[in-house]
């Protein structure tokens, strides 16, 4: 695996997810927050979630001591929580951008939210990264069908290669 590898990557994450915000710009607040039964209990929930995720990885692959996650406090409406989506997958990218190639097989130490230290190679950890997102993604899609949201599409990524 390679630097240019995990910046396309990264490049996918963005367009996948610019896809999504413009699923949720289009829907209610009362779709946005409506229980769905799902790994979170709302579309609201599990955005937060991947914000949470992208950002705290940034902060984890930047060694900082003490990280913050956004799930437990921040409280903004849906147009903020798209708008700090978007910054959180730019902020991802960048960090691939600077990042050292030769580092991707380093081992690095981070604490998980619990407290509970870990190690992964940054490799490890931006491949973990990426299939995360992929992951709640679908979780999204298939919510917004609960939901009664049905102009969706795929974020497929034999999509964004054919681009």
């Amino acid at each position: 695996m390679t630097k240019a590898y995990f910046i396309e990557l990264a490049n996918y994450n963005i367009w996948a997810n610019d896809i999504v915000c413009n699923w949720l710009e289009q829907v209610t607040e009362q779709q946005w927050e409506q229980d769905v039964e799902s790994s979170f209990n709302s579309i609201q929930g599990t955005v937060l979630h991947l914000i949470s995720a992208e950002h705290v990885w940034v902060q984890r692959l930047q060694q900082q001591e003490k990280t913050e996650w956004l799930a437990s406090s921040y409280k903004g409406n849906k147009a903020e929580h798209i708008a700090l989506w978007k910054q959180a997958s730019a902020n991802l990218k960048k960090l691939l951008e600077d990042f050292d190639e030769n580092n991707l097989p380093v081992k690095f130490e981070f604490k998980r939210i619990n407290g509970e230290v870990n190690a992964l190679q940054y490799y490890q950890a931006f491949a973990h990264i990426f299939n995360h997102s992929t992951y709640h993604r679908g979780q999204v899609l298939t919510m917004l069908r609960q939901v009664g949201f049905t102009n969706v599409g795929s974020t497929d990524m034999l999509i964004f290669y054919r681009l």
